[in-house]
């Protein structure tokens, strides 16, 4: 079985996939651990869950935290015996990469936008719901053009209760309704209700651009909150990334 790595700024998620059924799924915090805690704290997963670390055969990695790359391809060198490649813009992906600076991309878009092609097929746009908020579209092809970065659900709520004094802190649920009738509510509201608005406008407006119509597929922390109040997002998949990365890891074995 694969063992998927997506370490992101803020979560790491850990999957073991037979093939693209996902057996087991962890997130941590995403901090800067050493290799040898790496090791351990996988092995120790891996047993709770039920899994003698035997039962890995292959292991891939992405990551948007260069500092961290090298540590997590030594734990599974030195406590699993596996290698650990991680993603590139220039491997074969099964997806083309077509952009003007390909070097730039983070290693987690280009794994959605083939985890997406996976479940849904082309064209397709992914939202991403992390630290940032990305729109990550791909054309027939399959071919990754690009998309759109804003700021993250969890990043815009922290701003604003860092720049008020009066605003009351509050769970990121689903708003009942658009207008808000007590404080709490019109926050909900204007994170949730705006951040649906935000995606299906950006959509409506992609599609408009390139002349296409897409399908719309979520992934990421709060993408259930928000797509229970959005009109575009189709489809939501804790898992995207991690079945990405085990397609990826079926074509360079």
């Amino acid at each position: 079985m694969l063992l998927a790595i997506d370490v992101g700024n803020t979560t790491t998620t850990l999957g073991v996939l037979d093939g693209r059924d996902v057996k087991a799924q962890w997130r941590l915090v995403t901090t800067r651990r050493t290799s040898d805690e790496i090791g351990l704290a996988i092995d120790g997963l891996l047993r709770l869950a039920g899994f003698e670390k035997s039962v890995l055969t292959s292991a891939i990695l992405a990551s948007v935290v260069p500092g961290l790359d090298a540590r997590f391809q030594e734990a599974m060198k030195n406590y699993f015996g596996l290698d650990c490649p991680s993603v590139r813009y220039d491997m074969d992906l099964g997806v083309q990469v077509d952009l003007d600076i390909p070097s730039e991309v983070g290693a987690d878009r280009l794994v959605n936008a083939v985890g997406a092609v996976e479940l849904v097929g082309a064209p397709v746009i992914v939202a991403d719901f992390g630290t940032a908020i990305t729109l990550d579209v791909v054309l027939p092809g399959p071919r990754y053009v690009g998309g759109t970065i804003g700021p993250g659900l969890v990043t815009s709520v922290e701003a604003l209760f860092g720049n008020t004094s009066k605003l009351p802190k509050i769970n990121l649920t689903a708003p009942k309704k658009v207008v808000g009738r007590c404080t709490a509510e019109c926050i909900r509201s204007g994170v949730i209700q705006g951040t649906a608005a935000l995606i299906d406008g950006m959509v409506g407006r992609i599609e408009k651009e390139l002349g296409l119509s897409f399908k719309v597929i979520a992934t990421g922390g709060h993408a259930g909150t928000v797509a229970s109040v959005s009109e575009r997002i189709e489809r939501v998949d804790p898992a995207l990334t991690l079945i990405g990365l085990s397609c990826i890891a079926s074509r360079i074995a």
